[in-house]
C-alpha cells in the first residue's frame, strides 16, 4: 500500500528523506503496510523554535525498502527507502477545492484537521500517480536533449517511469533553480546565446556511487569547475569552506572563486548542500 509520510524541513526525528525515515511506534502498522511499495513525503507548515515552517507542500516520492528498529530509542524505528525522487513542481495538498489526498476533505468541503494531523497515512494508488504526475507536470521539458518527457503509461510501474529520462532533467533543473543559475564557486550567472544558463548541475555523491537525485546531493557548478570537482581537485568543508587539493590547480582557478571563500549556497535550508554528501566527497574523491 501507497502512502504519505510527514516530514518538516528540519525534523525532529533523524530523518533523512533520501535514505530513512525515522518514526515512533505510534505508526508502525501504517508503514508495515507501505514496505515494498511507494510513499509521498509532505512537508508541513509547522515549525519549531527558530526553524521555519515547511512549504505545506508533497515534494517527493520513494520506495519502502524494510522497517528496522532504532538500536538507540525505545519504540521507535526506521523505515530504508531507495529510488527518491524530488518533484520538479512542489504540489500543494490543496488546489483551489480540490484536495490531493481525498481524506483531507470534509463532507462540508473543509480540510480534515484530524486526517492532516497524523504523520503517516495511507494514499490509494490512483491519488499517488495524480500527485506524481503533477510533480512533474505533462510538458515538463528536458532543455539539453530538447525534448518533452513521456506521461506515464497505463499500468506502467513507478520503477519504469523514474528511470534516468525523467531524473537527469528534474535533477539538472531543480539545482539550477536553487542556485539561481549561478555557479557556487565564482557566483556567475552566465546565459548563452540561444538563452540557456552555462551553469551545470552535479550531484555531489555521483549516481554510480547510489547518490540519490535530490537538491542536497547537488551543487551548481560552471564546466571548468565541475570537472575540477569530479576529479577531486576542490571540494567543500561543511561550512561552505572552498578546499582546493595540493595536487594542482589550473593557473586561472583563483579567478574563479568568490572572494570570500566559500560557495553560493541556496537561502531555503532545503536545497543546502548536506553534510553527510558533502563528507563522502572529501573522503572518497577529494585528493587531499
Amino acid at each position: 500500500m501507497k502512502g504519505i509520510f510527514t516530514t518538516r524541513v528540519v525534523p525532529d526525528y533523524d530523518d533523512l528523506p533520501e535514505r530513512q525515515y525515522h518514526f515512533p511506534r505510534t505508526y508502525l502498522r501504517q508503514v508495515e503496510r507501505c514496505v515494498g511499495d511507494w510513499i509521498v513525503y509532505y512537508e508541513p507548515r509547522r515549525s519549531s523554535g527558530d526553524q521555519p515552517g515547511g512549504r505545506q507542500v508533497y515534494f517527493a516520492t520513494a520506495q519502502v525498502t524494510r522497517i528496522r528498529p532504532d538500536p538507540a530509542k525505545a519504540d521507535h524505528f526506521y523505515a530504508d527507502v531507495q529510488g527518491y525522487f524530488e518533484f520538479p513542481r512542489p504540489v500543494p495538498f490543496r488546489e483551489g477545492a480540490e484536495y490531493h489526498e481525498s481524506m483531507l476533505r470534509r463532507d462540508d468541503g473543509q480540510t480534515n484537521r484530524g486526517a492532516f494531523g497524523r504523520s503517516v497515512r495511507g494514499l490509494p494508488d490512483d491519488e499517488y500517480w495524480c500527485i506524481l504526475q503533477a510533480g512533474i507536470v505533462s510538458d515538463l521539458f528536458d532543455e539539453d536533449a530538447n525534448e518533452l518527457v513521456a506521461e506515464p503509461k497505463p499500468r506502467e510501474s513507478v520503477e519504469t517511469f523514474l528511470n534516468r529520462k525523467i531524473r537527469d532533467p528534474s535533477f539538472r533543473r531543480l539545482v539550477r533553480q536553487a542556485y539561481d543559475l549561478r555557479c557556487a564557486v565564482s557566483g556567475l550567472r552566465l546565459i548563452n546565446g540561444g538563452g540557456r544558463p552555462e551553469v551545470q548541475a552535479a550531484h555531489i555523491m555521483p549516481v554510480e556511487h547510489n547518490g540519490p537525485d535530490t537538491v542536497r546531493n547537488g551543487i551548481a557548478l560552471s564546466g571548468t569547475v565541475h570537472w575540477m570537482f569530479d576529479r577531486g581537485l576542490i571540494s567543500f568543508g561543511d561550512d561552505g569552506s572552498i578546499l582546493t587539493s595540493p595536487h594542482g590547480l589550473p593557473d586561472e582557478m583563483g579567478r574563479m572563486v568568490r572572494p570570500e571563500r566559500k560557495i553560493l549556497t541556496p537561502e531555503h535550508p532545503a536545497f543546502q548542500p548536506h553534510p553527510g554528501y558533502l563528507g563522502w566527497h572529501r573522503d572518497n574523491v577529494f585528493k587531499r
